[in-house]
This record gives structure tokens, C-alpha cells and sequence, in this order.
């Protein structure tokens, strides 16, 4: 849940944060080619990834290493141990 809380916006059950794998695939994405952060070389993508854990558990990130032409929907990634510049997450192609 962003921004994080105590609990539910829906029914008001208490949240837990709990530990995730960091698999997960790209939800949605796209490419910017405009370098509004002068940090990140433009093309770079931003997704929504969403975590094998859950359906609907999705955060947006940034997919590295890998072309961004060569991006899908339905692709398999996982996390990096780094964050991207502003914090993001980073994730790439998973292992196959």
C-alpha cells in the first residue's frame, strides 16, 4: 500500500509488512525518452511489476539491464540488489 499504513483503506484491518521474493513480471511499462532526471540515460523503462506472491500486488519500478526495446508484458524479472536514482526499485530479467 502506498503511501504505506497501519491499516486497510478498505475494511480496516491492520497491515503487516512481510517479506516478498522479488520475482515477480512486468504488469505494464514504458519507455521514456525524455531525460527529465539528468541522473538516468534516456531510454530507460518504468514499470509496473507485479510480485508472484500475490495477484494485484504490484510496484512500480524500473527494468534494467536488458534493451529496453526488448521489454514485454507477461516478462519474467527480479530484483536487484541496488536501488535506481530517486530510490526506485531495479529489476531485470530473471534467470532462466
Amino acid at each position: 500500500m502506498h503511501p504505506a499504513a497501519a491499516q486497510c483503506r478498505d475494511c480496516g484491518s491492520p497491515l503487516v509488512a512481510r517479506p516478498v521474493s522479488g520475482q515477480g513480471t512486468v504488469f505494464t511499462y514504458t519507455v521514456n525518452h525524455h531525460p527529465y532526471n539528468p541522473e538516468i540515460p534516456v531510454p530507460y523503462v518504468i514499470a509496473i511489476v507485479e510480485l508472484v506472491e500475490q495477484s494485484g500486488l504490484r510496484v512500480a519500478a524500473n527494468i534494467v539491464d536488458c534493451e529496453p526495446d526488448s521489454v514485454t508484458s507477461g516478462m519474467a524479472v527480479s530484483i536487484r540488489p541496488e536501488k535506481g536514482a530517486g530510490g526506485a526499485p531495479l529489476f531485470g530479467p530473471a534467470a532462466s
